[in-house]
């Protein structure tokens, strides 16, 4: 029993021991923080010596003192290094938990720099457990972050691993340039050990392009560097990397030559790394040393047992009690590993999220770059087809050919609401399209619509009824282009689906509360209907009954998708009920402020009054680099009356603006030389009062800002609408300053 107790003081001890020396640090938080950086660099140079044990001991005391004093950055860099240390050590789990953890207190905190690095160790990490595709995107969120940091010297490391990865997936080509950019900047910024293993792999990669000579220099230029600077691990991998090289080549004799070097230093650092790894030995000693000592502990109750019946109970009671705790530790034990399996789990998943989340970020911005892109290159060629076909329909064609020409404009029209209708979608998805309330008369608008739909209805033989509650004001303040979409979208829908048949549009009010109205709107026909399997996709963007439909009565399938997005935005809500050969109702509810009366507009007759603005007097500089977009640009100037010079780039339109006065500068955007944008930039230097208009066919709102900041008065879409031409054109020429004004 005397040993029992004397096992419990010493246990005792241990604990006053470990308490004391804990109180016994000083709680300055400077001092404590000084503590910290001294072990983590005490860890470091344990590392540097193989001594793991000691390095990950100094790195859980400078992490309890962090936590002490809350420093978040301090606790992400200490997570990140104790998850380095696993993975030199081949635990690849244990330094994923360690890793995952680093990233979340380093995001939060944001501390990017750090961040990065924990990105590349995580990207080494999966490539040691052969996940290449995680490993690479664990790589390029850490390239990213350097680069943002400018930390253009940290870069080339995650090239070169990179560049390893792409060769474990026998990438060669891509695999060749990573690690050609890293060789790069290791050269830039004498990062020898870098250069010494990116020369290595290259060879490897080159050598599979069947670029034998090269692959073979390159190897044999980064083996040179390894032995000067004694880069073991570097020139261990070198040694098996020529000598495969040279085995392919069929020079066995080298190959054999680099081949013992290779194993006789491999054995070497293994034998180092082995001899550090004094963790599991530790815990192994510990076991067996504590297995002795129960034993020996039963064989001494054995002996006070044989001593007297008072000693057998005491032993009795002593080893169920060593298995009571035992059996309490094992179970702790067992829920501790379940615990932290499940939260390594949770983590690791975690990760996975961040990272599709940051792709998804980038899939949505590379779709944002496409649409501008192809919008552009379509809508360019588009402002010479609807230019020209508008020009010949107004200059008396022959009889046998106007036929031909309403088609191409019909073509042309249908093209460019297609790709409008396609932006607009891009712009409802990504939350672009913003609200512009003014007041307006409700059922005036409806009666404008209906009237404007009337002739497409009367094609059809179909007659609209508009029926508008008694009880329901007319006078609002909302977005009316975006309900006006609304209703021509859904009217427009049921006028292509009906055929001697009666269309209703009706508006209802529904509820108020003060001076915000629930108006219900239907539009209802008694068209060919839908199937219910069709209706839960018919919201869907290209979406349409069926592909015989879509033959039939055309369109693109757009219409409803936007109808949908426009509501969502106005916060209201739409359904749907429809019957196959009965017809459709569409019935959709949104909140509108009534106002209690609204402002009525002149008419302008653009360019009418001569005596307000001489024309004759008024230069214009046109800025194009098409020939035939040119030509149309000029005519539909000419045609006001207006007079212009010309030019196909920005150069010489700086030049001109400085020769000449100009009232206002029609400018195209992506010319040769300089830009319409730098054009601009380099004008508004010496000119901050001219007028200049963007003419170009990039629509998409996100670049809208480079417009403003380079100078730009307003822009003016290709392909555009007449009367929203002269509208612009004429509103500049009659503010502008001058005697001819």
């Amino acid at each position: 029993m005397s040993r029992f107790s004397n096992y419990i003081c010493a246990i005792i001890l241990l604990l006053s021991f470990s308490v004391s020396s804990q109180t016994s640090i000083d709680e300055d938080p400077e001092t404590i923080q000084n503590t910290i950086d001294f072990r983590i660099n005490q860890a470091q140079k344990d590392i540097e010596k193989n001594s793991y044990f000691e390095a990950k001991e100094k790195y859980e005391e400078a992490l309890e003192l962090a936590i002490k004093i809350d420093n978040q950055k301090s606790i992400g860099i200490i997570y990140s290094k104790i998850g380095k240390l696993q993975y030199i050590i081949e635990e690849q789990d244990e330094a994923i938990k360690f890793l995952i953890k680093a990233n979340e207190v380093q995001r939060f905190a944001k501390d990017d720099i750090n961040l990065a690095e924990t990105y590349k160790t995580l990207g080494n990490v999966y490539t040691s457990k052969k996940q290449y595709q995680q490993a690479l995107d664990y790589y390029k969120s850490a390239k990213t972050l350097f680069e943002q940091e400018d930390l253009d010297n940290f870069v080339a490391e995650v090239l070169l691993n990179e560049g390893v990865t792409y060769i474990r997936l026998k990438d060669y080509k891509n695999a060749k340039t990573h690690l050609l950019k890293s060789i790069s900047v290791a050269k830039r910024y004498n990062l020898e050990k870098i250069l010494s293993s990116a020369k290595m792999n290259l060879g490897t990669a080159l050598f599979n392009l069947g670029e034998t000579e090269d692959a073979i220099d390159q190897a044999n230029e980064g083996l040179k560097i390894a032995k000067t600077y004694s880069f073991n691990n570097i020139l261990n991998d070198g040694y098996l990397i020529l000598s495969n090289l040279y085995q392919d080549t069929g020079n066995y004799k080298l190959a054999n030559e680099y081949l013992k070097n290779h194993i006789k230093l491999n054995d070497s650092l293994l034998s180092i790394k082995r001899s550090s790894l004094s963790q599991e030995k530790r815990m192994q000693l510990l076991i067996e040393t504590q297995t002795e000592y129960q034993k020996k502990q039963l064989a001494d109750l054995e002996e006070q047992k044989a001593a007297n019946n008072l000693n057998k109970l005491t032993t009795i009671l002593s080893i169920a009690l060593i298995t009571i705790l035992s059996l309490l530790t094992l179970s702790l034990y067992k829920n501790n590993n379940i615990r932290l399996k499940t939260n390594n789990m949770l983590h690791k998943k975690n990760a996975e999220l961040i990272v599709a989340k940051e792709k998804a970020e980038l899939a949505s911005k590379t779709k944002a770059n496409f649409l501008s892109t192809v919008t552009h290159e379509l809508r360019t060629p588009l402002y010479a087809v609807t230019g020209l076909t508008n020009m010949l329909l107004e200059e008396d064609p022959k009889p046998n050919q106007i036929q031909h020409l309403q088609s191409l404009k019909f073509s042309g029209d249908y093209l460019l609401t297609f790709i409008n209708d396609i932006l607009q979608i891009n712009k409802i998805e990504a939350n672009k399209a913003d609200i512009e309330p003014e007041a307006f008369n409700l059922k005036k608008k409806m009666t404008n619509i209906i009237a404007a739909l009337n002739n497409s209805a009367s094609d059809n033989n179909i007659q609209i009824h508009l029926e508008y509650d008694p009880n329901l004001p007319e006078n609002y303040v909302a977005d009316q282009i975006k309900i006006s979409q609304i209703l021509i979208n859904l009217i427009g829908n049921a006028i292509k689906f009906t055929k001697d048949g009666d269309i209703w549009v009706r508006a209802f009010k529904e509820r108020v509360t003060d001076d915000l109205y629930s108006v219900r709107f239907e539009i209802e026909d008694n068209g060919i209907g839908i199937s219910e399997e069709k209706q839960n996709q018919l919201f869907e963007s290209f979406s349409q009954g069926s592909i015989q439909i879509n033959r039939i009565y055309g369109g693109t399938g757009l219409g409803l998708s936007i109808v949908k997005g426009l509501i969502q935005i106005l916060k209201g809500t739409i359904s749907l009920k429809s019957e196959l050969g009965k017809g459709s109702k569409f019935t959709f509810e949104i909140p509108l402020k009534y106002a209690e009366k609204v402002e009525t507009r002149e008419e302008v007759h653009y360019f009418k009054d001569i005596n307000e603005i001489d024309l004759k007097d008024i230069s214009i500089l046109v800025v194009e680099d098409n020939k035939i977009n040119q030509m149309i640009t000029k005519k539909i100037l000419n045609k006001m009356k207006l007079s212009c010079d010309v030019i196909d780039n920005g150069e010489d339109a700086v030049n001109m603006v400085r020769d000449k006065k100009y009232h206002v500068i029609l400018m195209d955007i992506h010319m040769p030389g300089i830009s319409g944008l730098e054009a601009t930039r380099l004008i508004r230097t010496f000119n901050k009062d001219i007028t200049i208009f963007a003419l170009t066919a990039v629509t998409l709102e996100d670049k809208m800002h480079e417009f403003d900041e380079a100078g730009f008065n307003d822009i003016i879409s290709k392909p555009f609408k007449q009367e929203d031409f002269e509208k612009k054109l004429y509103e500049a020429l009659i503010q502008q300053d001058s005697g001819t004004v």
